[in-house]
């Protein structure tokens, strides 16, 4: 595809946040990779209430899922990214003894992600608007661009919600030890929740016409 074919595909911001997204998280498979294993282990830990059998569930589908990746040839961070939080949540309860403190991890990381991109938006900043640099090579030149700022920050939000939610829900449960309650709410507000935003997300995208500078080069694909 030529260069004025390049630039004439991706016209507006709406579709180089969709690529880029797409990009990001893998598509529909990377979202998958990254949720199975760990609600496997969720699942597993809050039935068994050992560590044991759910880390041999949890990082045997992940192991499963790396084998089918290799044998494609294809990229494995969605898969490691759900093996990494499964050692860290094992290591978590293992150190403290506590079978909450699996769950600790993952709210302080939507607390923290939550806190950091609702900053972002109130300094007009929006982590969304670095997708757009990306694919731009301006890394800051869409803030010259009142009407990207705003796309950028509504896309944020829709971000910030699902973790605010887990945050705001799961907090209270860890403080009371409630073990199968954290386990139920983490599945349910994982990738429920995450599918739920990114839908919205497309939504919002799928409306817009907004345009992006002239003529961006389109975003490289994975």
């Amino acid at each position: 595809m030529s260069s004025a074919e390049d630039r004439a595909a991706v016209a507006t911001v709406e579709q180089v946040v969709r690529a880029q997204l797409n990009t990001a998280l893998g598509g529909p498979r990377g979202v998958a990779e990254t949720a199975i294993p760990t609600i496997a282990f969720t699942v597993c830990y809050v039935v068994s209430h050992e560590l044991r059998p759910a880390m041999v569930v949890g990082i045997g589908i992940a192991a499963v899922l790396v084998l089918l990746r290799l044998a494609q040839r294809s990229s494995l961070k969605f898969v490691l990214n759900s093996l990494f939080g499964i050692l860290i949540a094992a290591y978590f309860a293992h150190r403290s003894g506590r079978a909450q403190d699996a769950f600790l991890p993952g709210i302080l990381y939507n607390g923290v992600y939550a806190v950091a991109m609702i900053f972002s938006i109130l300094v007009r900043w929006p982590v969304l608007g670095f997708l757009v640099g990306t694919a731009t090579g301006d890394p800051t030149g869409w803030r010259s661009e009142p009407a990207l700022v705003r796309l950028c920050s509504r896309l944020t939000w829709l971000l910030v919600l699902p973790c605010a939610l887990r945050f705001a829900v799961q907090l209270p449960l860890y403080k009371a030890g409630a073990v199968g309650a954290l386990g139920t709410a983490k599945v349910a507000m994982g990738w429920p929740l995450q599918v739920g935003s990114l839908l919205a997300m497309g939504a919002l995208l799928a409306r817009g016409r907004t345009p992006i500078g002239d003529q961006p080069p389109a975003p490289k694909a994975d």
